[in-house]
């Protein structure tokens, strides 16, 4: 890739437990290529598979010299675009990952400390996905399966260059709500809209707004 391109690198997720698509890749993908202040948008799929997800991430990252990086991963259950605060330092899958892997109680990187932050402006995120009138939240939990290997794995490797990077989960798609009765869901088109938004948010505000958005428990 041209190194003298300003690049931003989405990513997503291939399928898991079950279902034909990923939603967090549909989405990502139909904004490969496109422009967001200034900046092309490059995508790049990750395995759902614990021992796998961070080389891939780390040779993307190596292909596109990006200068802002956001992970995407489905959340199925959740009613809104989730923009995660924190990563943790621990792998605890509920089910097995696509290599048939299940860790348990097992950390992300050996001597790792023990969480990191996103660097995203995620509470400007959040304002400008509300008046765009995208349901959005702040999440203080990306989970403990591949999503937040992903997340802390980015954060480690990122953690001594000035580079804004994070994750944002999202609902499923209609049609995985649809096998789910009761669940909530966001068509792809809302969500890349969503994604989009973040994007130049996180490229065009340098300051993140200290509003209230945390959780009661």
């Amino acid at each position: 890739m041209n190194r003298s391109v300003k690049t931003v690198l989405l990513t997503g997720f291939e399928p898991f437990g079950g279902d034909s698509d990923n939603p967090s890749w549909q989405a990502v993908q139909a904004l490969h290529g496109h422009q967001i202040a200034g900046h092309r948008v490059v995508t790049r799929l990750l395995p759902v598979a614990f021992s796998k997800s961070l080389r891939a991430l780390r040779a993307a990252l190596n292909d596109s010299s990006p200068a802002v990086v956001i992970c995407v991963g489905q959340a199925g259950g959740r009613a809104q675009i989730s923009l995660e605060r924190v990563a943790i330092n621990v792998d605890d899958a509920r089910i097995p990952d696509n290599a048939g892997k299940q860790p348990v109680d097992v950390p992300v990187i050996d001597n790792g400390p023990a969480a990191y932050f996103s660097t995203l402006p995620i509470k400007n995120q959040l304002l400008a996905l509300r008046e765009a009138g995208i349901p959005a939240e702040i999440s203080q939990s990306a989970g403990t399966y591949v999503c937040n290997h992903v997340f802390y794995g980015l954060m480690h490797t990122l953690r001594n260059k000035k580079l804004r990077a994070g994750f944002i989960h999202i609902p499923y798609s209609p049609a995985q709500a649809s096998l789910h009765p009761g669940a909530a869901s966001m068509s792809i088109e809302q969500v890349s809209q969503a994604l989009r938004i973040c994007v130049r948010v996180a490229l065009d505000q340098r300051q993140d707004q200290a509003i209230a958005a945390g959780a009661e428990c």
